[in-house]
């Protein structure tokens, strides 16, 4: 009888190529991004904005135009105007513009995609800023919401090189698996439930429940950036970050779920806990 090894196919090796450039990239980026948000005011708001201004240009190459054209301008204009309307207080004219400036992009451009990632990310910073100005409880909403979609990221990324398993999606993401999923997936709702309870203690179910709905919104936002980047042919949205690519693949879960975040708190009432 053959031994057991010798029957079996080899496992192919785990690939932790970019793992070094995403550790060294994560212990430079996240302490600022972190150092902001507790900050908040102007340092949370420039943050947003400066990250708002680098999608707007990685968008505008992913479409096809360069980032000084019309059509980039456009997008990279109605993007940054909505955020410095609602940084100054009022994410409803935000709001607004932003509805304007993507409308405008798809009658005048002509060109509907710019008009949506316009849009799309434009939500995002309109609403990062309008949930950390509230101080009662600001601050702990969007740890939560960062925290969570981090471990979102984090957890998908270990465990899906680990396991491996059953493709997710092929014909949008080849590299993502349902094992990636669920670790993902699981790791969202532990880091909920551990900074709900840090931050200020709510029901279990509530924090487990709210991370888990985020999580879910943030693989999601990974899932679209996927499908939009292999709809243009790319493999990045750029190179500005060394092991993730650009802004959009590092901030897609973000994205995604910042908005539904926000609208939360609007149902909630201002100064409520996400989770509580």
């Amino acid at each position: 009888m053959r031994d057991l090894a010798e029957t079996c196919p080899p496992r192919p090796p785990v690939r932790w190529a970019d793992l070094r450039q995403r550790v060294l990239s994560a212990a430079v980026l996240a302490p600022v991004a972190l150092v902001c948000l507790w900050l908040g005011g102007w340092a949370w708001s420039v943050l947003v904005g400066l990250g708002a201004g680098g999608i707007a240009v990685e968008w505008a190459r992913l479409c096809g135009g360069s980032p000084w054209g019309a059509r980039g301008l456009g997008v990279a204009g109605a993007i940054l105007l909505a955020w410095a309307v609602a940084a100054l207080g009022n994410a409803g004219a935000g709001l607004l513009v932003l509805l304007a400036g993507s409308t405008l992009l798809a009658v005048l451009a002509r060109r509907p995609l710019l008009a949506i990632g316009a849009l799309y990310a434009g939500l995002s910073a309109v609403a990062l800023p309008w949930l950390r100005a509230e101080d009662a409880s600001g601050r702990a909403n969007l740890l939560f919401l960062v925290m969570v979609v981090w471990a979102s990221d984090v957890g998908a990324y270990i465990v899906g090189r680990l396991v491996g398993g059953a493709k997710l999606w092929p014909a949008v993401s080849p590299g993502k698996t349902w094992s990636g999923a669920g670790g993902g997936l699981l790791c969202a709702m532990l880091a909920g439930l551990l900074a709900g309870s840090m931050l200020a203690p709510g029901p279990a179910w509530r924090m487990l429940g709210l991370a888990g709905g985020l999580g879910i919104l943030a693989q999601l936002g990974d899932l679209l950036e996927s499908g939009v980047k292999r709809r243009f042919g790319v493999k990045d949205s750029s190179r500005l970050i060394p092991g993730h690519g650009g802004l959009l693949d590092r901030l897609d879960g973000l994205l995604a779920a910042a908005p539904a975040a926000a609208l939360l708190a609007l149902v909630l009432g201002r100064g409520a806990f996400l989770w509580r």
